[in-house]
């Protein structure tokens, strides 16, 4: 087996980028007690001050007074490893999440499959950079040397000769190993992985315990390390809180983004789509606005996914501020791509004809579009609907105009040319609005075509009008 690690070096200050935080300030994210704050994670603007994670909070203010902070947001660090996740599980199935900071990936069985690993690197860092996550690439024999490898320097391979070259030279604060391990380790003078693995095994054992030894076994290959796989959920929710009250949707923009990239991410790994998903913007005590985006066909694209959900904020009322967002999509139908001809013009003319009825949906309104459903009547002004949820059906029928007229009025040429007809329809009985006609198709003395008919077995009298032929 042959083990890729997706290593998140930033992931909590990436999640907080996420949110809405400018990644050119001061910030820092602490955690621990109230009178006990201590720092988590800091921004490339308070890493360059001096602050580093484990500082107290006061003395991170002291060296920079200026200093943002705010909790850490494990649910934000949590839904961000899932969007990492699901890119991995695009080009394997084998995805384990068990690193808190790291996701793991068997990319031995996907080599063929996607033609070696500098194709799947390149895959995997276009989708990360699109989700905004600051990655390190690793490929080891074994999961934890994966980490290692990602560890000591981003797109680092070693296979099962480097390997043990690797372990030899390897600072101990960087082999994952309990912080108490590491303390003691050091205080009998050890400083790399190489002079721990020289140490007779008895003695660790008696002095560690056996989970020591379990660790570097399994980092080293010389014992199993089955994990378990992780698999997408079926539905897909992401979503945060803001520090801040935001009064304008536009507030939102970015931060909605990054969740519709994470949505699209979430999509390939299932190699589906999404039809309709909903936009939750929170507010205060409890309340939602629900806004409802809608595709005609299945969508994964995420820049396509954000314009709709962009026109549909565009039109959206405030009814208080914005404490929180989040995106939600249950139905997850198959994605299959439009395929047209040799050039691919018929696919494009219809991802077009999607997208402009996309758009002008999210803009307008869902009621102020409609698509006719063709029904199984014969009548004509019943053949069709445009009631949401309406089945399809097709009869078999002669030729109908492109022009229907709303009722039928009496045509104004006295001595058309029947080119066909006449064709009967005798319907409706069963509803209380029963049809008998004789349809011809004519052509006035315009050279019009026009759709007329007379009632059923009638050879004389005033044409009725009723469509016009292209």
């Amino acid at each position: 087996m042959l083990w890729a690690a997706l290593l998140l070096p930033q992931l909590a200050i990436d999640a907080a980028l996420h949110g809405g935080r400018d990644a050119d300030s001061a910030f820092v994210l602490i955690d621990g007690p109230l009178q006990r704050r201590h720092v988590v994670a800091a921004s490339n603007v308070a890493g360059a001050a001096g602050i580093r994670p484990g500082q107290a909070l006061a003395a991170a203010q002291a060296l920079l007074p200026t200093l943002h902070n705010a909790p850490i947001d494990h649910a934000a660090m949590h839904s961000l490893r899932m969007g990492v996740a699901s890119i991995g599980y695009a080009v394997s199935e084998q995805v384990n999440l068990r690193e808190p900071d790291a996701v793991l990936v068997e990319i031995g069985a996907s080599l063929r499959c996607f033609g070696g690993w500098p194709r799947i690197a390149r895959i995997l860092r276009t989708r990360l950079h699109a989700l905004g996550v600051t990655h390190q690439l690793g490929v080891a024999v074994t999961p934890l040397a994966a980490v290692l490898a990602a560890t000591k320097n981003d797109g680092c391979i070693v296979d099962a000769d480097a390997l043990k070259t690797m372990l030899h030279d390897l600072p101990l604060h960087h082999a994952r190993l309990q912080a108490a391990q590491v303390t003691a380790l050091e205080s009998m003078g050890l400083r790399r992985l190489g002079e721990l693995l020289a140490l007779p095994r008895a003695g660790l054992a008696r002095r560690f315990g056996t989970s020591l030894l379990d660790h570097l076994d399994r980092l080293c290959g010389h014992k199993p390390d089955p994990l378990e796989n992780w698999q997408p959920p079926a539905r897909f929710c992401a979503g945060m809180e803001f520090d801040a009250e935001l009064h304008a949707t536009s507030a939102i923009l970015f931060p909605l983004r990054r969740h519709l990239e994470q949505l699209a991410a979430f999509l390939a790994c299932r190699d589906g789509g999404v039809q309709r998903f909903e936009i939750h913007l929170l507010h205060a005590r409890g309340e939602t606005t629900r806004l409802h985006i809608g595709c005609s066909l299945p969508e994964r694209d995420a820049q396509r996914l954000f314009e709709l959900a962009r026109l549909k904020l565009d039109r959206t009322q405030l009814s208080a501020p914005i404490t929180g967002l989040r995106v939600v999509a249950t139905r997850l139908p198959p994605f299959v791509p439009l395929r047209g001809d040799l050039f691919e013009r018929q696919a494009s003319a219809l991802s077009q004809w999607q997208t402009l009825v996309d758009r002008l949906q999210a803009r307008l309104g869902d009621a102020a579009l409609s698509t006719p459903i063709e029904q199984a009547d014969h009548r004509p002004e019943k053949a069709w609907t445009d009631a949401a949820g309406a089945v399809p059906a097709h009869i078999d029928c002669g030729p109908r105009p492109l022009w229907l007229l709303p009722r039928p009025i009496p045509l104004r040429d006295h001595a058309p040319r029947v080119l066909s007809g006449p064709e009967r329809i005798e319907s409706g009985w069963w509803d209380g609005d029963q049809a008998g006609r004789d349809y011809y198709v004519l052509q006035t003395s315009l050279g019009q075509r026009a759709w007329a008919f007379r009632p059923a077995g009638g050879t004389d009298g005033p044409w009725l009008l009723h469509g016009w032929f292209a």
